[in-house]
């Protein structure tokens, strides 16, 4: 491949990373139907795929929103009869259905369309697993078949449930919603990209450690969703979830050696990526008087972790006290148990083996974390009880090997401490 025809294709690479969403959200708004500005748009890529590594056009955006607009009009009028089956979404009065604008020509607009196709994804008739893959292919242009390693599925099961998606809104009115139900379908697209993070850093089974591309594509949901929001709403909660998204993120090169799960205390901080945890501050210093909400709590957690040069000097008493405000806020079970980690390292095992005391929670991680604190008790036989039961209840085979070498290195501390005895 030449120098030119590779710099065609990373030219291309980046307008569909950076312009995918902004280019779908002007056609569903100029042709009104989903589907066939979704396929128009993945043709115009195709076809750009084919000839920019020819030389690429001085307007790549514009070229890619001509293309899409001439494979619609082409499409609709081969299908006509087709086309009338239908449903139309619903568009304002005040977006009229100009399939003659440019890029630039549409201005603030853009933005507004951006936000419209935003929330749509996230409308109340889907599923919140629904909405998030659905979100990620209309939004952010992330492929069916990259979406399907993401859920864990095929790709022809995550293809039908895309299709489901888009019949369920097909007809729904593309537009911005006022008052409390913008506010509620805002958060529910900021819910959908913490999840898809979250999922990203706890993988409930498989072989992956972690899914750090699954976490970057839910913090770039975030940040689109900063980016096109009205210029009065208030943006205080995206950006403490930025901040805590960013701040967890910064540590994934240190998560991982060799395969293997590495802990938060014995992590390389060194491989921690430091502009992201700049940036993560940055954003948190004007919150830190604000309201506290559950994003900004745990994003201030991960913010001591983040300015801790060691493990050792992590404030454990302060990260406490912000756990102690999250229940104030909402009880859970896995808060009382990060709660009783964080104890534990403040006052000691017994302490948080007593925090622990009550807390149900299914999965592997309750007994887990019980296993290690028994074991620095030196209630060895007890521990290895504990980590019996989480190896058992253990889906992802990394934490599942963690736990494994973990039980063989305590059961070799009973065995001496046996020895001794006899």
């Amino acid at each position: 491949m030449t120098d030119r025809a590779g710099a065609g294709l990373d030219l291309l690479e980046q307008v569909h990373r950076d312009e995918w969403g902004r280019l779908l959200a002007l056609l569903v708004s100029g042709f009104r139907r989903l589907d066939l500005a979704e396929d128009g748009l993945a043709e115009a890529f195709e076809a750009a795929a084919r000839t920019w590594p020819d030389g690429p056009p001085q307007n790549p955006q514009g070229w890619l929103l001509t293309a899409a607009r001439r494979n619609i009009l082409d499409r609709m009028r081969a299908e006509a009869v087709a086309a009338r089956k239908f449903p139309l979404l619903v568009v304002d009065s005040g977006l009229a259905p100009d399939t003659t604008r440019t890029m630039a020509d549409a201005g603030e607009r853009l933005v507004d369309e951006r936000l419209r196709l935003v929330l749509l994804c996230a409308h109340p008739a889907l599923s919140g697993e629904a909405a998030a893959a659905l979100t990620l292919r209309l939004v952010l242009g992330v492929s069916t078949e990259d979406i399907a390693r993401l859920f864990l599925v095929q790709p022809a099961t995550m293809s039908a449930r895309l299709t489901r998606a888009r019949q369920k809104i097909a007809g729904e009115r593309f537009r911005l919603p006022a008052g409390d139900e913008l506010v509620e379908r805002l958060g529910l697209v900021a819910q959908i990209g913490y999840l898809a993070f979250t999922a990203g850093y706890a993988p409930g089974s498989g072989a992956d450690v972690l899914r750090a591309e699954q976490a970057g594509e839910a913090i770039r949901l975030i940040r689109v969703l900063r980016s096109v929001l009205p210029a009065d709403y208030d943006r205080s909660e995206l950006d403490a979830l930025l901040a805590l998204m960013l701040l967890q993120h910064s540590r994934r090169d240190a998560r991982v050696l060799s395969g293997r799960l590495v802990l938060l205390p014995e992590q390389d901080r060194r491989q921690w990526r430091r502009d992201e945890i700049a940036e993560g501050l940055e954003l948190l210093t004007p919150l830190v008087d604000a309201p506290a909400t559950p994003y900004l709590l745990q994003a201030l957690i991960a913010a001591e972790h983040a300015i801790a040069a060691t493990a050792e000097e992590t404030a454990w008493d302060r990260i406490v006290a912000r756990y102690d405000e999250l229940l104030v806020l909402g009880d859970s079970p896995v808060l009382r148990l990060n709660r009783a980690v964080a104890v534990a390292e403040a006052d000691g095992p017994e302490a948080g083996l007593a925090a622990m005391a009550g807390v149900a929670l299914p999965g592997h991680r309750l007994p887990a974390a019980r296993a290690e604190l028994l074991s620095r008790t030196s209630e060895l036989s007890a521990a290895l009880e504990s980590y019996d039961a989480a190896i058992a209840l253990c889906g992802n085979e990394a934490e599942r090997m963690h736990l494994v070498e973990r039980r063989a290195a305590v059961a070799r501390c009973d065995n001496t401490s046996a020895g001794r005895a006899e």
